[in-house]
């Protein structure tokens, strides 16, 4: 019995090791990310709470998530709305100028709308 305990507390040993020398790439990658939101951030025009309100305009329900992301050849924000029938819905919009680019329902590929115009 004690053989087994120092092989299991031997294993436990080493998966931490594993995990505590992996966190640091982790953190890499988040600051990263983070670092790059925070500079597209500085250049977009339209605000986030100008863009959920287009985005809302364009799609009925309840925004879950918005961010800032490069598609499209530009800085865009991609807002998710989820409807009251469960389906998510991103709403394209151009970070400078506040138009929407295009809709497309989340996990169907494919884009229901193209180059829409908002206010």
């Amino acid at each position: 019995m004690k053989a087994s305990a120092v092989t299991t507390s031997v294993f436990a040993l080493a998966v931490g090791a594993i995990l505590l020398l992996s966190l640091p790439a982790w953190s890499d990658e988040k600051e990263g990310k983070e670092q790059k939101a925070a500079e597209m951030a500085k250049t977009a025009k339209v605000t986030i709470d100008q863009a959920i309100k287009t985005a809302s305009e364009k799609v009925t329900g309840t925004v879950i998530e918005a961010e800032l992301e490069h598609k499209h050849g530009k800085t865009i924000w991609e807002v998710e709305i989820v409807s009251a029938d469960g389906k998510v819905t991103e709403v394209h919009l151009d970070a400078d100028s506040g138009t929407v680019i295009d809709t497309e329902m989340k996990g169907a590929g494919r884009k229901h709308e193209k180059k829409g115009k908002a206010k």
